[in-house]
């Protein structure tokens, strides 16, 4: 298991917390992730133990939660209330999962050793997609942990 150190832009809030899968392999191209994240074309997420996470600045955070009509999402999007920056996502389908986002990451990130593209269905026309990587319409039937586990990537 590994550290993962981060904060946002404006340095009002802090965050580390304990990652056994740190390696940030899924790009994500749906409009949610897009948009919320900078508008980059993609976001990746990667995920932490939530009862890890330890926190600064929490003051300073709000949350954004997803409209889907009538229906709210259950996922907590936590950002800076300050400069804006994007940090992680929190979820009560999965209390024992933090996701941070790769951006957020200052310290601990390694290189992922290949890539995912999902999502693809929902991608901007604009956003072109590397070569190489698996490639998927939707969501991946494998999950971030099955990912690394399968790899050998999973840290204990």
């Amino acid at each position: 298991m590994i550290t993962l150190e981060g904060s946002c832009h404006c340095g009002k809030v802090k965050f580390s917390v304990k990652s056994h899968t740190p390696e940030p392999y899924m790009r994500c191209y749906c409009s949610i992730c897009r948009k919320t994240q900078g508008g980059g074309g993609y976001a990746i997420n990667v995920m932490g133990e939530a009862k890890t996470l330890k926190l600064t600045g929490e003051k300073n955070l709000s949350v954004y939660r997803v409209r889907f009509g009538k229906k709210l999402s259950s996922a907590h999007r936590h950002f800076c209330k300050h400069c804006g920056s994007a940090l992680f996502v929190r979820d009560p389908q999965w209390p024992q999962w933090i996701y941070p986002f790769a951006s957020a990451i200052d310290k601990g990130l390694p290189r992922a050793s290949e890539t995912a593209h999902i999502m693809l269905d929902s991608k901007a026309s604009w956003v072109p997609v590397e070569r190489g990587g698996k490639r998927f319409k939707e969501y991946p039937d494998q999950s971030i942990e099955d990912w690394h586990k399968s790899r050998k990537r999973w840290r204990a």
